[in-house]
């Protein structure tokens, strides 16, 4: 809090103007421009005050009368109080007594020849309504003479008005007083218009004494002419006129001081009088010290108002020195106001002093020494070359500290990266400054910064247009790859910035652009309330859009990583329990696609103000959208391959297909029997078992997974994938065409091969075989092979029975019929035991057998040599073996579901 002034002291106390006094108290300014005013009895002294500290001021008194208070007052304290008086009183003025000042006369001390009085100098008249003057002290508000412009109050005057003296004189007295003012009026005027007896009456002895008087005096007079003659006053007269002489002589110092001292007087005055003028160089000039413009602008106005016309030199001669003095502030101003940083409304009130200046200061000798076409223009390329120059030397700072230990830890996830500053750094400058330069820019438009020269519409949106290019050009660079870095519509940058290189892993880019994204979204909010026009906010709208589709990219690209290493969490698990043979793989898969398109539609798809939807129809949104889901499915096939043909030497071997001679394995048997009950294998599981349930995984994904995929693209409203989906379904069935040739002919190509060595095992010959109502071995063992694999594939997915068993049946009816046609020749019972083995096979597979194999069959059938009245027999043998391998033959005849 300021203390107000405060007078404790005063030496002297009492003296007569032009006393030096000094002043003492607390709180009387910390500098000497504190002072801006001194009252000592009703007069202003700041003209000769003279400031010493905060506690002690030296000043002298003026022509005042009485006693009055000390009044300081400071520019930041206000107006102070007084604990002391000062007494100013009038000194007699003798011919020999020095005086600082000159007092003036009253009309009651001049007289004739001129003599002075020594007669006090104050001459009080008497008031003739006989009244007191209390309570008149203050004075009538109004002129009097505006009133009475032809009247006077003056009681000597010829024009002497009551009216007037009344107002001036007993405007606070009531009107009774007025009236026994004049009734005691009357009287007075009725005493004197008594007669002259009976004022000789009442005045007798007093006329008495005056003729006595009057009767020594001419006695007197008649001896002084009997002594000296009638000529009695010439030596009096002359030594009156020595007197006059010396006099004049004795006092030409004196009078010389006097003029002198009325000439000092009337400088003094005109100075006291002038004195804004005469100040007005040097305060201009502080004024301007102190950035105080507004008050440089009022005063130069209010100079040229009073003395723009004048015709005095000296006047003249000081308002050359002002325009001098401003014609240096104007310099100032136009350096002032390109110099940044600074705030807006500071730079707005600098253009407008300089304005008002310039238009004022237009006509005098010295406007053509500046000329200063557009200073609003001036502070609107200042501010945005400043505003260019920021977004440089962020950007020189930021690309110096890539590469550096700083900048090591931008995979650390608690450690913001170079880029995520810089681009925190830019949106913030762009959301702090830019504003100031779009708001200076309309305050030019409107007219309120508008000087002599005409707006430049054209050159401002150029203007704009290249810091909004600027600001999106250099956040291009550090947040997109290069190859996602478009061109601009409109260029003004002499080369788009380049962002060091450097690896970023896709963990940063999930981590940190979608914050980068929020920033650049809180920035171009601030530019929509700005009311920008389309053309500069399209400009941002297209940069957010490549960066939201940058940020699409990313999290599918993400997504797809995690695709890559669902091989590792695959556990041969069947979850499904509608589909057998399908693992948790594409569960899996759905996952990661649903938390991608969740974390997708939350930072990038769900659009903002102005912002339009990225997956419009043929927009470059679907366009990366469909492709990066094509690729994530392509990466899940390949899962799905590198699964099926992953072996290694630790894997559970399967037992081998062996010939009926040594048997069937137990430990075979027993892995059939526990794998058609058991749903997890575990690390158990064998290559076969894996590569069956990899074909049950491409069977489910083409019947249930991609359509349920659609669906969750339209769930979230959401343009569907049907060109990817298409894509990643004919990718899956070529997938499940090879993986099943795979698997056909590692099936088959043991079971075919041990037909024949089984067929003539022991040195068997067509043309030695013996009657026998049995089944063949080699022909029995076909049968439990295909058992055999029949089991291992019912056991993991009924689905594929029909596509693994019927290219294996017909392998095996082709490799049957090669080995008829290859006998050369058949005995009857030979015969009848081939006829026998064909049918049974072909009965056992027939649910399985398409038409080649069929073929294959009636070809096998026709190579072997017919017997007569056999038919019936071959037929009874064939139905006696089918029921004693009932329990075998029941398998191979379930349909598949």
């Amino acid at each position: 809090m300021v203390n107000r002034p405060i007078v404790t002291g005063l030496s002297p106390k009492e003296g007569p103007p032009g006393t030096r006094v000094t002043i003492r108290g607390e709180f009387l300014g910390s500098k000497a421009t504190d002072l801006v005013g001194l009252i000592i009895c009703g007069c202003d002294c700041l003209l000769s005050a003279e400031w010493k500290s905060d506690k002690k001021i030296i000043a002298r008194t003026g022509a005042a009368k009485g006693k009055g208070d000390i009044i300081v007052t400071t520019r930041n304290g206000g107006t102070g109080t007084s604990t002391v008086q000062f007494r100013a009183y009038y000194e007699t003025i003798g011919p020999m007594k020095e005086s600082a000042v000159w007092i003036e006369e009253s009309p009651m001390q001049s007289l004739a020849w001129g003599r002075r009085s020594l007669a006090p100098t104050g001459y009080i008249q008497e008031d003739p309504l006989g009244l007191s003057i209390e309570g008149n002290d203050k004075k009538f508000p109004e002129d009097l003479r505006d009133i009475f412009p032809d009247g006077s109050g003056d009681l000597s005057q010829e024009n002497f008005l009551p009216g007037w003296f009344l107002l001036e004189n007993h405007h606070a007295t009531s009107f009774e007083d007025l009236k026994a003012g004049l009734s005691y009026l009357r009287r007075r005027v009725e005493s004197q218009k008594e007669g002259q007896l009976s004022f000789l009456k009442s005045n007798a002895g007093s006329v008495m004494d005056q003729l006595d008087t009057l009767m020594a005096l001419r006695d007197r007079v008649a001896q002084d002419t009997k002594l000296y003659g009638k000529d009695q006053v010439k030596d009096l007269e002359v030594a009156i006129q020595k007197s006059i002489d010396a006099s004049h002589e004795l006092f030409k110092d004196v009078l010389s001081r006097k003029e002198k001292a009325d000439a000092t007087r009337a400088a003094l005055s005109a100075l006291s009088r002038h004195k804004f003028l005469f100040c007005l160089p040097n305060s201009v000039e502080k004024s301007a010290a102190r950035n105080e413009f507004d008050i440089v602008v009022n005063d130069y106005a209010r100079v040229k108002n009073l003395f723009g016309k004048t015709e005095v030199p000296i006047f003249k001669k000081v308002l050359e020195e002002v325009d001098l003095k401003i014609l240096g502030i104007r310099q100032q101003l136009h350096g002032k106001i390109k110099e940044m940083p600074q705030g807006v409304e500071q730079q707005k009130k600098l253009v407008k002093a300089l304005i008002s200046l310039e238009a004022q200061q237009a006509g005098t000798s010295v406007a053509s020494r500046l000329k200063i076409e557009d200073p609003a223009w001036d502070a609107i390329e200042a501010r945005a070359k400043y505003l260019e120059d920021t977004f440089l030397k962020s950007y020189d700072q930021y690309t110096g500290k890539e590469g550096t230990p700083e900048s090591k830890s931008r995979n650390d996830p608690n450690a913001t990266p170079v880029r995520v500053q810089f681009c925190e750094e830019m949106t913030e400058i762009a959301a702090s400054q830019f504003p100031d330069l779009w708001r200076l820019g309309q305050a030019y438009f409107t007219g309120e910064l508008r000087g002599a020269g005409q707006p430049k519409p054209g050159n401002f949106k150029r203007i704009i247009l290249t810091v909004i290019e600027q600001f999106c050009s250099y956040l291009k660079a550090a947040l997109l790859p290069a190859g996602n870095q478009r061109t601009l519509l409109v260029s003004t940058m002499k080369g788009l910035p380049t962002w060091p290189a450097s690896n970023l892993s896709l963990n940063y880019l999930i981590t940190w652009l979608p914050h980068c994204l929020r920033y650049v979204r809180v920035s171009y909010a601030t530019l929509i309330r700005l009311d920008l026009p389309g053309e500069a906010l399209d400009i941002v709208l297209k940069f957010i859009d490549e960066l939201r589709l940058y940020c699409l990219s990313t999290i599918l690209k993400k997504a797809n990583e995690k695709v890559k290493k669902l091989h590792e969490k695959e556990t041969w698990e069947f979850p499904v329990a509608d589909f057998a043979g399908a693992t948790g793989l594409p569960s899996k898969l759905e996952e990661i696609l649903t938390e991608a398109i969740d974390d997708a539609q939350v930072i990038c798809l769900t659009p903002e103000i102005r912002e339009t939807s990225l997956l419009e129809p043929q927009s470059d949104g679907q366009r990366e959208m469909s492709k990066r889901i094509q690729e994530l499915l392509g990466t899940f096939c390949g899962v799905i391959e590198t699964l099926a043909l992953q072996r290694s030497d630790e894997d559970p071997q399967q037992a081998p297909m062996l010939s009926q001679l040594i048997g069937f394995p137990a430990a075979l048997l027993q892995q059939q029997i526990s794998g058609g009950t058991d749903k997890s294998w575990g690390s158990s599981i064998t290559w076969e078992q894996r590569m069956l349930c990899c074909l049950s995984n491409c069977i489910y994904c083409n019947k249930v997974f991609f359509p349920k995929l659609a669906g969750l693209f339209t769930k979230h409203n959401y343009p569907v994938p049907s060109i990817a989906i298409e894509n990643s379904r004919s990718t899956v069935n070529t997938l499940f065409s090879s993986l099943l040739d795979m698997y056909v002919e590692h099936k088959s190509d043991p079971l075919v091969g041990t037909i024949e060595p089984s067929m003539y095992i022991g040195r068997f010959q067509w043309d030695q075989v013996g009657p026998s109502d049995k089944l063949s071995p080699y022909a029995h063992e076909c049968c439990d092979n295909l058992v055999s694999v029949y089991s291992e594939i019912f056991s993991i997915s009924p689905v594929l029975l029909r596509p693994v068993l019927e290219p294996i049946v017909q392998t095996v009816a082709e490799e049957l019929a090669r080995l008829m046609t290859c006998v050369q020749k058949f005995n009857v019972n030979g015969a009848l035991q081939a006829k026998v083995d064909i049918n049974v096979i072909r009965d056992a597979v027939r649910v399985y057998s398409n038409d080649t194999a069929k073929s294959f069959f009636v070809e096998a059938l026709e190579a072997i040599p017919q017997v007569a009245e056999s038919e019936d027999r071959i037929q009874e043998t064939v139905r006696q073996i089918k029921n004693n391998m009932r329990l075998q033959l029941m398998c191979l005849q379930v349909v598949d579901p």
